[in-house]
């Protein structure tokens, strides 16, 4: 049974989710984490139907549970939170899920002009959830949806060490080109968009990217605070924060913190070093089998 000294386990299809957890560093510095790159079958989004999705999830959770004892999971993915979050909660009742959406409903109240972007994957962009959300939070807001198709696995591939760093910048910049053009006009006056909602954990890595094409004015949101914020209100509901001792650090140190991928090593490892300045050591490959949800040491 999971204790406070349990970690909290995170998983993501691929890299993007380690946004997610500098949140919860940052928001509990004294827990454990246990993270999970599902990156042998990154992204989920782009062309994964909903029972891969559904499957996979199921595998990594298991795995999570029953080799490291999570006490809570947080999913990092909205394309895995839209397809898989209801039903990981209806096979596992004992474990606590935490899911992802894009930030539609604080959006809804942000915005000034009433006109905010969302850039997703294709599999956010099309589920229920989001459509659900839009239609719950769009009476006085008007949403424009954009499919991102390439972008994660774009920004998973420059994590790559094999790949030249400026052809894969160059890349990322002409995707996120691309897709803020086809949404629209950003801006401050009537009909323009003053938000955009990053959809996706990975989007959260280009967001200077981002910043360059759209003005230092545009609203950014993500869900990494706000997510880190409900796994706090429900560990301490549960009692399961870890028991703080000392002065406490500004964020969980490095030895507090176990990553895997089931992709390449060296690409997690530089990812964890590039974005949260993580040492080599912390990272490990593992085979996560979706048909017997165990899963051994690559």
């Amino acid at each position: 049974m999971p204790t406070p000294h349990s970690p909290i386990g995170i998983f993501d299809s691929g890299v993007g989710g380690l946004s997610v957890l500098q949140a919860l560093r940052h928001e509990l510095p004294h827990e454990r984490f246990v993270y999970l790159a599902d990156s042998g079958n990154a992204p989920y989004g782009d062309a994964r139907g909903d029972a891969f999705v559904q499957e996979r999830s199921l595998a990594i959770a298991h795995y999570l549970l029953q080799q490291h004892d999570i006490k809570i999971l947080v999913i990092a993915c909205n394309t895995a939170t839209a397809a898989a979050v209801e039903l990981m909660r209806e096979r596992m009742p004992q474990l606590p899920v935490i899911g992802v959406e894009p930030a539609i409903k604080p959006a809804s109240f942000s915005s000034q002009t009433r006109h905010v972007g969302v850039m997703a994957t294709r599999g956010t962009v099309s589920s229920q959830r989001v459509a659900r959300l839009v239609s719950e939070h769009g009476l006085h807001t008007e949403f424009h949806l954009q499919a991102c198709d390439g972008l994660a696995r774009a920004i998973e591939q420059s994590t790559e060490q094999a790949l030249p760093a400026q052809a894969s910048a160059t890349e990322i910049r002409a995707l996120c080109r691309k897709y803020t053009s086809a949404l629209g006009s950003f801006g401050h006056k009537t009909g323009q968009m003053d938000t955009l909602v990053l959809g996706c954990t990975h989007y959260v890595f280009v967001k200077d990217d981002l910043r360059a094409l759209l003005g230092p004015d545009i609203q950014f949101l993500d869900t990494g605070a706000p997510v880190a914020r409900q796994t706090r209100r429900m560990l301490e509901q549960r009692k399961l924060l870890t028991p703080e001792s000392g002065d406490a650090p500004q964020l969980a140190r490095a030895e507090q913190i176990q990553l895997m991928t089931t992709g390449r090593l060296s690409a997690l490892q530089a990812a964890a070093q590039r974005w949260l300045q993580l040492p080599a050591h912390c990272s490990q490959a593992v085979n996560v089998r979706s048909e017997s949800s165990a899963a051994t040491p690559a």
